[in-house]
């Protein structure tokens, strides 16, 4: 058996009741399968004793886990991404505008392209604070989700971002467009995100999941869709998708959540349409405050046209 971190933590009031391995799951983000192997190698305790995966948890008990080391990461390899567009850039931080098909930093299992390899392929450079993978990285989109994203070249810029959105004093906007129409036209979303229980990648709504809120107001809406801009208070992994799955009004063209992919083959669409479309914060070196803009990427554009027509 490997070494490992070793956590001590009770079960929520939200977890009450539940299996073992569906409880470490949701606590830890694991896949179902892997907090299964955890138990069976010995690494769980509940109450101070071995227990099967099977066994029901109840709130307020004490959980001793051994969690695996993580893997090994190494430094990202330059690596040409077309479509990464340069917004702004100076001596502390760039600003792209991130393509479709392009995450922000290599993850295990993620064998595309990167916005941290092409910033370096590209001749920028970016701070070396942060884990070996996500070197200069302060938030992230979503592979398939457009827009803006600010990345820090020198190591204060790092740290003053990092407590900026730790501390939600950034401004982050998006567009997009959602199935149905919201009723309210405006409202707010509170419910609390964690990883989906069927571990296959998705995240849920979930009770004792970590804190999440979205506000979203309708900007237009057309026959079988509106466009909608979006604020968060929170930064969860996709957290926009699936608050809007949540109340039925699922990102178009997210097959992942639940989205009739007939609208989105109409439409043209192969990914979610969501983008990001305005990012403000104080700048690092001054505190200033900057703003930055990103018109929509070509397949969110033809899709609203398709939909202004047919209106």
């Amino acid at each position: 058996m490997t070494a490992g971190t070793q956590r001590r933590v009770p079960v929520p009031e939200g977890l009450d009741g539940e299996r073992l391995d569906a409880a470490l799951s949701r606590m830890f983000g694991l896949s179902r399968t892997a907090a299964a192997d955890l138990i069976a190698d010995g690494r769980v305790l509940l109450a101070g004793r071995p227990a099967g995966k099977s066994d029901r948890v109840p709130a307020g008990e004490w959980l001793d886990v051994t969690l695996p080391p993580p893997p090994a990461q190494t430094a990202p390899q330059p690596r040409p991404v077309p479509g990464l567009a340069i917004v702004y850039e100076d001596a502390d931080i760039v600003v792209v505008d991130k393509p479709t098909g392009v995450a922000a930093h290599p993850t295990p299992g993620w064998t595309g392209p990167t916005v941290l390899e092409g910033l370096l392929a590209a001749g920028h450079t970016v701070a070396t604070s942060g884990a070996a993978e996500r070197q200069g990285i302060v938030h992230r989109l979503d592979a398939n989700t457009t827009g803006l994203m600010v990345v820090a070249k020198s190591e204060p810029a790092y740290s003053a971002l990092k407590r900026a959105f730790r501390e939600r004093q950034v401004d982050k906007r998006y567009h997009s467009l959602v199935q149905g129409h919201p009723d309210p036209l405006r409202g707010t979303i509170d419910a609390p995100i964690a990883r989906h229980p069927a571990g296959d990648g998705r995240f849920a709504v979930v009770a004792g999941g970590r804190p999440a809120v979205t506000h979203y107001d309708t900007l237009e809406a057309f026959r079988a869709a509106s466009l909608v801009e979006i604020g968060l208070e929170t930064g969860r992994t996709h957290q926009i998708r699936v608050h809007m799955a949540a109340v039925r009004h699922p990102c178009v063209g997210d097959r992942l959540y639940g989205a009739d992919m007939t609208l989105a083959a109409r439409l043209g669409l192969t990914r979610q349409w969501l983008q990001a479309v305005r990012l403000s914060f104080a700048h690092p070196a001054d505190g200033r405050r900057v703003e930055f803009a990103s018109d929509y990427a070509a397949d969110l554009r033809h899709a609203l046209d398709v939909l202004g027509a047919e209106s």
